[in-house]
């Protein structure tokens, strides 16, 4: 299984865009990522700026798929001028899920 692990920060005032962003990117993926097996966003509780996804893929081409997809292009194209600093990334290959 390839995962992605995303933090990102929105600008404050910006949360609200950022969340509706990731959000239409999760409903996408629901409707027609079969091979994204998991895709979990989470807004800080005690930061509201900061959101969290953690992407769970049966493959790498499922991952592929996933972040050349128009819907994560689009994402990019909102997100990128109210994001607050860089996102930080980590693809890994998953070793333990319950």
């Amino acid at each position: 299984m390839k995962t992605i692990s995303a933090i990102l920060r929105a600008r404050p005032g910006a949360e609200d865009t950022l969340r509706a962003a990731l959000l239409d990117v999760a409903a996408h993926v629901a409707a027609n990522e079969p091979d994204t097996v998991g895709f979990f966003v989470s807004q800080d509780a005690a930061d509201p700026t900061r959101f969290t996804t953690y992407e769970r893929f049966t493959d790498e081409s499922a991952m592929d798929r996933h972040n050349g997809s128009e819907a994560v292009a689009r994402f990019f194209r909102i997100a990128q001028p109210i994001l607050d600093g860089e996102v930080i990334l980590v693809t890994a290959d998953e070793i333990s899920c319950r």
